[in-house]
Parts: C-alpha cells; structure tokens; sequence
C-alpha cells in the first residue's frame, strides 16, 4: 500500500515534546532501511504559496494557502508499506509528529498501469 505523508506543523506542543522528539535526521535513513521511502520533499514557506482556480472562465490566483490556520503543510513523503499498521509506525518515528503533525492518507489507485 502506498500512502502520503502530509508533515504538518503545530504550534500546540511542549518543550517536552521537543526534547523526547528524534532528530530530523534519523528519520530518513531509518525509512530507506526500511524499504518504505519511496519520495519526499521539503516545501518552501507557506508565504510563497498561490492558491490557483477557474471560476467563470477566469483564473484567479491568491497570496498564501487556502487554509488560513497556524497550522502549515512543510513537506510530504510517499511511503510503501505493508499496511496501516507500518505507515503509523513510521510517522510516530519522524520528529515532527511529536512536535507537529503527521496526516497519513493512502493513494488512492487511478488504474494505471502501475495499479
């Protein structure tokens, strides 16, 4: 099953947390050991971001996210795993799910040729 992590930031944690978090650093070779990595990137700051949509026939670009929240999208990987139970096991290990978010949500199949 392949899913999509979605690393979210979240303003509501603890120096605690922090400090109980594993590094940054070893979540990505932990993954690749694994096998379950397949991509992920880092996204700029969300102040870059254009929110692009058609109404009318216009397009119509916006500054910012779509989502006016504290919360902020900072990157997603794609994962390969066995099931639920492994793709939750791994977002638990990344940092950012003690001191932010992880949304886990699995691929939906288009069909093609890859399935």
């Amino acid at each position: 099953m392949r899913f999509v992590m979605f690393i979210v930031s979240d303003p509501d944690h603890t120096a605690t947390d922090a400090e109980a978090a594993p590094s940054f650093d070893s979540w990505h070779p932990y993954a690749i050991e694994r096998g379950a990595y397949v991509e992920g990137v880092r996204l700029q700051d969300p102040d870059t971001a254009r929110v692009v949509r058609v109404r009318d026939g216009r397009t119509e670009v916006d500054s910012g996210t779509f989502v006016d929240s504290e919360e902020k999208i900072l990157g997603f990987a794609i994962l390969e795993c066995g099931g639920w139970d492994e793709a939750i096991e791994l977002a638990a290990r990344n940092r950012q799910a003690h001191i932010g978010r992880i949304e886990l949500r699995e691929i939906h199949s288009m069909g093609g040729p890859e399935g």
